[in-house]
This record gives structure tokens, sequence and C-alpha cells, in this order.
């Protein structure tokens, strides 16, 4: 299927182009038209005035944008172009009613909706190599395939509307988890001298290894913190979590200790470094070595 794609931040771009690799890519839109301009310029492809200009040049569209309301924006902004039998697959991470709402809409005019948010970050975006958790119609999740499959290593349908959100929102608070433990245990490690280097080289390859520590206890090491995944995107997707267990009835520890640790990382200036820029902190939980005479 022709597919065009909506959504050109840091994970996006790359996924575009994975498409366009694959000969699927028919063109591509943004909020800010310079991106989509020079990326439509990089592959060849359209670079579209609208989004329902977008939608009716193509059977299916891809969306990765940051949250609910951008994407209820852009499913508006697709709807006058949308027909029946076309698949509209959102890659964003949002709320679980959001996308319910979304399914119901477009079901309404013949249109299917998955719900597929993503994990591996920029790497896995780059790579193609991203898990993709689907929520959504067996029917049209078969349909969709041959597309997610070119983004990702990890493809599978979770469930009904909202399953893949509800999928997503477990890793987020996974990563909550494994991001602070990495940042505690780096910490640690500095304060009792170890060349951080080869403790990430040696215990990368033990027990408590993990992505994050493989991938991002070199930032820490090196006390510097490039946009991979942003902290005000991390917490706003905890945020999400926070709200999905109050549904239930639960309160998530894990969750609001990160929620609470990223509002101090955002209120000194860091919201749009890498989470592992929470090791910011974490160094601050041993008392600072007097000076030497």
């Amino acid at each position: 299927m022709q597919t065009g794609f909506v959504g050109l931040g840091a994970m996006g771009a790359h996924m575009a182009r994975n498409l366009h690799r694959a000969g699927l890519l028919t063109g591509v839109w943004n909020r800010t038209r310079e991106k989509a301009k020079a990326l439509a310029e990089e592959l060849k492809v359209h670079s579209f005035a609208n989004l329902a200009e977008l939608a009716g040049n193509c059977e299916a569209v891809v969306i990765c944008v940051s949250a609910d309301k951008d994407l209820r924006e852009v499913v508006a902004g697709l709807e006058p172009g949308l027909s029946p039998n076309m698949i509209v697959m959102d890659c964003s991470t949002v709320g679980k009613d959001t996308v319910r709402d979304i399914y119901a809409q477009l079901a309404a005019l013949g249109v299917g909706f998955l719900d597929c948010p993503v994990s591996g970050g920029v790497e896995g975006a780059r790579t193609a190599s991203l898990a993709i958790m689907c929520g959504g119609d067996e029917a049209v999740f078969n349909r969709a395939q041959p597309i997610l499959e070119k983004l990702g290593k990890a493809v599978a349908l979770m469930g009904g509307s909202g399953s893949g959100q509800a999928t997503k929102a477990t890793n987020q608070i996974m990563c909550a988890g494994i991001i602070q433990a990495v940042g505690e245990a780096m910490a640690f490690a500095h304060e009792e001298g170890v060349d951080l280097k080869k403790v990430i080289e040696v215990l990368g390859k033990g027990a408590g290894s993990s992505w994050y520590f493989v991938n991002r206890a070199p930032f820490m090491a090196n006390n510097s913190f490039p946009a991979g995944f942003r902290v005000r995107l991390h917490d706003k997707d905890l945020r999400i979590c926070r709200e999905m267990a109050a549904k239930h009835g639960g309160v998530l520890p894990v969750v609001e200790s990160t929620i609470d640790q990223y509002g101090k990382l955002i209120a000194e200036g860091h919201g749009d470094e890498d989470i592992s820029a929470i090791y910011r902190l974490k160094s601050k939980l041993f008392p600072p070595k007097p000076e030497s005479m």
C-alpha cells in the first residue's frame, strides 16, 4: 500500500526513510513545513500541502506525534481526504481513551485504525528494529503488517483498540524503574572510583544489564545527555500511566517518584535532554568530597 507519513520528529523522520527504502512512501506532512519539504526533497517524494491532500493520495497513513491533542488535530485534518478501506496507524504514545475515540470515529467512515505505539528509541527507528505493539481489529492488523514490518522487528497485535497503548504504558513504567536504577548504579560506581567505561563493558554482559544500561550509561559516564528519549516526553507518558492506574484505584510508586524527579530536571532546564539526565540528580545523592588541603 502506498503510504503517507505524518510527524517527522526524531523518530518519525527515520521511520519515513525506512518506508521509502521499502518502496512504500508516497509523501510526508509535518506541522513545520520546512522539515517536510527537506525530507521530501531528500527522498524524492511528495511534501503534501495539507493533511487532507495526503490522505486523498494514499491507501494508508502512519502518524508519529507527541501528544493526544496533536493526534486529534491530525486525524481531524486527515478526515476530509479519507476513504473507506484506508488504514490509519498511530505510532504515538497517547491515552487509551483517545485512541478508542478515534477508532470509533474512523470506523464510522469505514476506515481502519490501529493504535501501534513503538519502543526502541531513535536507534530502533533508524535501524527499523522497533518493538511495535498494536491494538485494533485483526483484519486491519493483517493488512497493515507489511507496512509495520518495515518499521520494526517485533510487531504484535495485543488485542482490541487501546491494547497497544496499554502495553506501551506498561513499557514506560518499566523504563522509569530501569533508568532510575541505572542512574543510581552509575552514581555509586563513580563515587567508588571505578572506571565507568569498564563498568559498562563488563556489567553490560551481566545479569543486571538492560537496553538502557548498554545504550544510556555511556551518556552518564560522559555527563552528556543528547536528546534520545526526552525527559519531558517520558514525563508526559508517565502522567498517562498515572491516570490509567488511577482509574483502577491504583498508585504506582515508581511512576510517582520518576515524575517528581523529572519535574526537578524540567525546572532546571533539562526537559529536552535524554532521560539519562536523571544521573544529574542521582549524582547528588552523595555529599561532595572535601577539597584537598
